[in-house]
């Protein structure tokens, strides 16, 4: 016997069951990419042919359980989770369905078919599953506005690691081969809504060991002269023309002093007299005489560079990655040396002591969630956002493997409560442990090392011939950012007071910390937003 059953996107669909509830309805903006999930059930091992009939354009994905050995931190309170957290399977990784669908007696296979709301109007989708033995059918309807769903405004970054991508794919740092992954992973992120690149200006002073390396991946060319230094921006030129292609107009330059707390210099490789070498890093103070002159000259180079590119109002610099309230003093005296050099550029930093605020010097913080209460109440006008690691106790949203889908979708509609101008996320592609010591397989290694829950480290998959595969977790989040810009187009129409209105009513009175833990309420919403409309 077969069994098809359609259901919404918000389902995570193990192979041992239980089958989800039915969904046969989806509301959407024209332009608007929605999904459903065809589950398939058999009591014998076979291919079965699936076949979608709609007047939509389609794409179709199996969805793959990838293991997950750490799902939250031992103990975590008020979180919720699929399989009380247990290790094991989850399904995550989409691969496009090329063949048959393999059922397995006794196990659920899910396929993900995302759709184009293309044309207004009430748009039939008929999924049929066809083995040797037997065929199966069900049917959905994708009701489509004739309003298009407006631009994102949102600014989204999600840290692209390119180093990450040589070390996996094992090609040269910006070789012709490294150049064309880096381009077909740039597809992908702008195709999920991030339009705000990190820029490795120097190799990123990131998730790095104390005297470790990461593999440098450096756009600008640095060459010291006895005249003092100069510098080229090649690369970093081509990095621009990529990244405008796949529409990201925004980029923010690498962090000029080490994660968590600015002691240290990024590392930077010079051509020297004595030829190629390593002119700063860990071994260098931050404050360094040598170095402040370094980032003067650069400050002014840069300026001009991107200027000449026009895109110097669309550029941010970073001072130092999660500051803490101790290193106050020593932020202070490195915001002032990049203010001075760079202050052409807005400054923008992931960091939650509000402190760093009230004192000015921060321009665009970016707290995590759970702080955000107190950075609106210090007169932050535009406000950011983030999560990491670090966020999943007390109901945070985040994506992790263990959580389910609707933690992940609720971020839309919160950016759109608290009127958020950025999110930012740290892992788009990170394939290495903690402190970059090693390599990963992100297909069989999920955390990292066993230092982060699974999900929190990448959101794709490196895939064969260097294609960039989703997550299910990446497309419910881009729907999050989808959920987002169809309210700002009904409070285009209504206004912003009566479109939160209509939030409560489907939602109640949502905080990042209390939401509805409920598929349908916040399908309901998207209906309603739909007949608002």
């Amino acid at each position: 016997m077969l069994t098809l059953r359609l259901t919404d996107s918000l389902q995570k669909i193990f192979s041992d069951g239980p089958l989800p509830p039915a969904r046969d309805r989806l509301f959407a903006l024209r332009t608007e990419r929605v999904a459903l999930q065809a589950c398939l059930a058999a009591d014998e091992r076979t291919d079965a042919v699936l076949t979608v009939e709609t007047d939509l354009p389609v794409k179709l994905y199996t969805v793959r359980e990838i293991p997950a050995r750490l799902t939250v931190p031992e103990g975590a309170k008020h979180c919720t989770l699929l399989k009380n957290g247990r290790p094991g399977p989850y399904p995550d990784l989409l691969t496009p369905l090329t063949g048959p669908v393999r059922t397995e007696p006794g196990r659920l296979t899910a396929v993900w078919i995302e759709l184009t709301a293309a044309v207004p109007g009430a748009h039939a989708v008929r999924v049929s599953a066809e083995t040797e033995t037997g065929r199966a059918e069900a049917r959905a309807t994708v009701f489509v506005a004739k309003d298009a769903l407006p631009p994102q405004t949102l600014l989204y970054t999600d840290w692209f690691h390119a180093d990450c991508l040589a070390s996996f794919y094992r090609v040269p740092v910006f070789s012709e081969e490294h150049w064309a992954i880096v381009d077909r992973f740039l597809g992908n992120a702008a195709e999920h809504g991030v339009n705000l690149i990190l820029t490795p200006l120097f190799t990123p002073a990131l998730d790095t060991a104390v005297g470790h390396e990461r593999p440098t991946t450096q756009l600008v060319d640095v060459t010291l002269t006895p005249d003092g230094w100069t510098f080229g921006f090649s690369r970093l030129s081509r990095w621009i023309g990529l990244c405008k292609k796949h529409g990201i107009g925004h980029f923010e330059f690498s962090h000029f002093f080490t994660q968590w707390g600015a002691k240290a210099c990024p590392k930077v490789v010079a051509d020297t007299p004595e030829g190629a070498r390593r002119v700063f890093g860990w071994d260098t103070e931050a404050l360094s005489p040598a170095y402040v002159d370094f980032l003067t000259a650069l400050g002014r180079a840069l300026t001009a560079f991107t200027d000449e590119m026009g895109i110097t109002e669309n550029c941010f610099v970073h001072v130092s990655d999660e500051p803490g309230g101790g290193d106050l003093p020593q932020y202070r005296a490195c915001a002032a040396v990049i203010r001075n050099a760079f202050g052409v550029y807005r400054h923008l930093d992931a960091l939650s002591d509000v402190d760093f605020y009230r004192e000015g010097l921060v321009q665009i913080p970016v707290p995590e969630e759970g702080s955000v209460d107190a950075f609106t109440a210090a007169g932050v006008k535009d406000l950011w956002t983030y999560y990491c690691c670090g966020q999943y106790e007390n109901e945070l949203p985040n994506r992790f493997f263990a959580m389910p889908s609707i933690r992940n979708r609720i971020l839309g509609a919160l950016l759109y409560k608290y009127d958020c101008a950025g999110f930012l996320h740290w892992g788009f592609n990170f394939y290495f442990s903690q402190y970059s010591l090693r390599e990963v397989d992100p297909f069989t290694e999920t955390d990292a090392g066993g230092a982060f829950p699974s999900g929190d480290s990448f959101t794709v998959y490196p895939g064969p011939g260097g294609e960039a595969l989703p997550s299910l977790r990446e497309k419910v989040f881009y729907e999050g950012l989808q959920d987002l810009r169809a309210l700002k187009a009904l409070e285009a129409k209504i206004g912003r007071a009566r479109t939160l209105g209509l939030l409560r009513d489907c939602l109640g009175e949502i905080t990042f910390r209390s939401y509805p833990m409920d598929e349908t309420r916040l399908l309901t919403l998207r209906q309603r937003v739909y007949e608002a409309l």
